[in-house]
């Protein structure tokens, strides 16, 4: 039963169809077996064929001779049926173990014909994604249930098409009706300021308006990234070398980075130069809140350790930060939007709480993994891996 209820489908019709053949060929034997066997008739002591009786002198001699001879033939013939019940038994169980493994043979044979179409189903439906919903399975043939079943994933696969035309219309219209207004706010503090002699308390009141307009327009701006990332609306895929976005990613906060006093350390990756393949403007994104996250969430004086390299056919991005020791439960949910961990680490005003959720979902449109980590001596490590590509003139590129 545990290999009944383990194991593939196919291998669990193999050997019901198997036991199945198996047990209609053990009856079918055993019945054969059954009929087979004759019945012996014996003659009592002093009873001759054809009415005879034994008599006086030489009659008598021969009856009993015949009589003898008779009892000769009846334990001659009992030898021969049990030497015969013998090799029918023989031959039944030779029968019945190349029966077995006939049984097994056309049971995985019957199992993968009635498992084909659902075979063909699973390729098709693993080769439809968030960039080609408009396919459907199509599968032809009688109004069986095998066909039931692909009807119903093609109304799945309509559905989910719908929803994520609408996301995407969504994402474009949020895109421009979210900033117009924001953009509108920020002229009129602009005009408010730039009127004559404008009141002190108008200017702190448009310095700090600005600073949450700027914050919410990081906010919008994650959200949209965050989206385009999860629906996988990549427009190009082109080769980009990660060093280079690892390079501009450090250079854009070398003012923070020497406010903090933090000192960044460079290890070269082993191997070729990485260069990967997708979209450019992503994977800028990526690496720049990868790198803001360890520069924000880090402590004064601390450090920041950046490592890029290649191997394995897929490129490796490490950056890792100094900081106090953290729980790797609460480290696990960071790639969830506006999870954080505690005041003490996300007290900056400038993170809007997407910044790994935003990563994480850049790495999965790119087919690559994220994975985070608690450092045992404080601080948090990441680990970006994606895959390898050649560079524009065929080779890895140039290392950063």
């Amino acid at each position: 039963m545990d290999m009944l209820r383990g194991g593939t489908v196919r291998r669990r019709f193999t050997l019901l169809y198997a036991a199945g053949f198996l047990g209609s060929g053990t009856v079918l034997l055993a019945l054969s077996h059954l009929m087979s066997g004759t019945r012996v008739t014996g003659i009592a002591p002093g009873q001759l064929p054809d009415g005879g009786s034994g008599g006086s002198g030489g009659s008598g001699g021969s009856a009993v001779a015949a009589e003898q001879q008779i009892q000769d033939l009846q334990r001659q013939l009992a030898e021969i049926q049990g030497q015969q019940g013998h090799r029918l038994l023989v031959g039944s169980l030779f029968a019945l173990l190349v029966m077995a493994g006939l049984s097994l043979l056309l049971g995985r044979v019957l199992a993968g014909r009635v498992l084909r179409p659902l075979r063909m189903i699973t390729v098709a439906t693993r080769r439809i994604s968030a960039a080609n919903l408009h396919e459907r399975l199509a599968v032809a043939g009688p109004a069986d249930e095998v066909k039931e079943l692909a009807d119903t994933v093609d109304s799945l696969l309509e559905r989910l098409e719908a929803s994520f035309a609408a996301q995407r219309r969504f994402v474009g219209n949020a895109s421009h009706e979210l900033r117009t207004p924001l953009a509108t706010m920020r002229a009129s503090l602009d005009v408010a300021v730039a009127k004559p002699e404008p009141a002190a308390q108008t200017i702190v009141l448009a310095g700090r308006l600005r600073t949450e307009l700027d914050r919410l327009d990081r906010l919008l701006d994650g959200f949209l990234v965050l989206a385009r990332a999860q629906h996988g609306a990549l427009a190009e895929r082109t080769p980009v070398p990660l060093g280079g976005l690892v390079a501009e990613a450090l250079t854009a906060r070398a003012g923070d980075i020497a406010a903090k006093g933090l000192t960044v350390e460079g290890v070269d990756g082993a191997g070729p130069p990485p260069w990967t393949r997708g979209s450019a403007a992503l994977l800028s994104r990526l690496v720049e809140n990868v790198v803001d996250n360890a520069v924000v969430h880090n402590q004064e004086g601390g450090w920041i350790r950046i490592s890029a390299g290649q191997d394995d056919g897929r490129v490796r991005l490490v950056v890792e930060s100094g900081g106090r020791v953290l729980d790797q439960g609460q480290v696990d949910r960071l790639a969830q939007p506006f999870e954080r961990l505690s005041a003490d680490r996300t007290g900056s005003e400038d993170g809007s709480g997407l910044g790994l959720s935003v990563v994480a979902a850049i790495v999965g449109a790119h087919g690559g993994r994220l994975a985070l980590r608690a450092l045992p001596a404080g601080g948090l490590g990441v680990t970006v891996l994606l895959p390898a590509a050649a560079g524009p003139d065929g080779d890895a590129g140039v290392a950063a």
